[in-house]
């Protein structure tokens, strides 16, 4: 919940005139739902992408304040992060929840971002592997695999989201590795793109682009800054 319309607008035209023109990785914007539309202008004619922060699952009805799928693709929106860390703490969304909103989402040609994550708690218990699992399982419960190349999944352990505090090299290739093959053996064939989200910068991207398991990042407060942001992008194509 950050950036007014104009504000996105603006962060997106700076985006766009640094990176707006390279192919050599795909980049996305998830402005909050009042910048989308503008946002949609001002993406057109650029390489930019353009996200949303979340959906609800149903088509249309008596849900006030919520959003569709629908209302989405009418903007021209390509992704949707569902499944957010936050919306499950602090809107306790469920991974039924989550796999209700993304198969909305795929029944209206929009891609998802996945989020699967440990808290503290689980990762020093050593569930980390169990929570990753269940949450792929039961959030991608039913998912066709004729879709699986429209989908994308990133991994947010919860205790590194904004405290600089990362995951060792290891222990996040070990987690990665781990996640593509549960993928494996949900879809019998190649995985979707994992991400990894938390505490991405353009000091940290430097070591995470060295675990050739992970195929991007989801992005949080750093991309509030077209400069930080940026700065991530290009330290990781370079």
């Amino acid at each position: 919940m950050n950036k007014t319309a104009s504000e996105a607008v603006d962060l997106i035209e700076e985006i766009k005139s640094s990176v707006g023109d390279q192919t050599s990785v795909q980049v996305c914007v998830c402005p909050p739902f009042t910048s989308l539309s503008q946002s949609s202008e001002s993406v057109e004619k650029s390489e930019v992408l353009l996200g949303a922060q979340d959906m609800n699952a149903a088509q249309s009805g008596a849900f006030t304040g919520e959003i569709s799928a629908e209302m989405l693709r009418d903007l021209y929106v390509s992704f949707v992060i569902l499944g957010h860390s936050e919306r499950r703490q602090l809107f306790g969304e469920t991974n039924q929840i989550v796999n209700q909103k993304i198969h909305a989402a795929i029944g209206n040609n929009l891609k998802p971002i996945y989020c699967i994550g440990e808290t503290l708690d689980e990762r020093e218990a050593g569930k980390t592997l169990d929570i990753v699992r269940t949450q792929v399982r039961e959030g991608l419960e039913n998912f066709p695999s004729h879709s699986i190349e429209n989908l994308v999944i990133a991994y947010e352990p919860i205790w590194s989201i904004g405290t600089g505090k990362i995951p060792t090299a290891q222990d996040l290739q070990k987690t990665t590795i781990y996640i593509k093959k549960v993928l494996k053996g949900l879809f019998k064939k190649n995985s979707p793109a994992v991400l990894y989200g938390g505490s991405v910068d353009g000091s940290t991207v430097e070591m995470f682009k060295q675990i050739k398991e992970i195929d991007g990042f989801l992005i949080g407060g750093a991309s509030k800054s077209s400069k930080k942001f940026i700065d991530i992008i290009k330290n990781y194509y370079r």
